[in-house]
């Protein structure tokens, strides 16, 4: 499946503030998630949602590990451990601040062959799971934090060097 690089939409543009729709035939996406896995890859992301790209439907894609595509995700557990974890966005580049979410979830979606599939995750799958489903409800990582004076912007030094280690490391899986 061979994708092209698309364009990010601005982190002020509507189909980022309001609730994607559902994917009605997984098939109907393929193209779509091509595309948004070589997006992701090529800005450096460890996820991303389908409104981040422009399209208002329910369907992300992670690039952890082994890279995995999610249509019509559903979470269907949450622990009650809450952790805090710095987070950063595609849609807000450079910017990062602290939110926190529960420490393990559990996700069912369908895979692009159409199958319904539950994961389990925590650590930094669970979160980027979770952050790539408040992109599908409208929501971003600042409306999660509870002191948005506190978002903080990367410096050139820290940008170059976050970038670099995640090139290196897609290299060497």
């Amino acid at each position: 499946m061979e994708g092209k690089r698309l364009p990010l939409v601005p982190s002020d543009h509507p189909v980022l503030h309001k609730t994607a729709s559902k994917v009605p035939k997984p098939a109907e996406v393929r193209g779509l998630v091509a595309d948004m896995l070589v997006t992701m890859k090529t800005e450096g992301g460890v996820g991303l949602a389908a409104p981040q790209v422009g399209r208002s439907v329910r369907l992300f894609v992670t690039g952890i590990g082994d890279q995995r595509v999610f249509i019509n995700p559903e979470l269907e557990q949450a622990s009650d451990e809450l952790i805090w974890w710095e987070e950063g966005c595609l849609s807000l580049p450079r910017l990062l601040g602290d939110v926190q979410r529960p420490g393990q979830v559990t996700v069912a979606a369908t895979g692009l062959d159409g199958k319904r599939f539950t994961l389990t995750a925590d650590q930094l799958y669970g979160r980027v799971i979770q952050h790539e489903i408040d992109h599908l409800d409208g929501i971003l990582f600042p409306d999660r934090m509870t002191d948005v004076t506190k978002i903080r912007e990367l410096t050139e030094e820290e940008w170059q060097s976050r970038f670099q280690n995640k090139r290196l490391h897609d290299e060497e899986m």
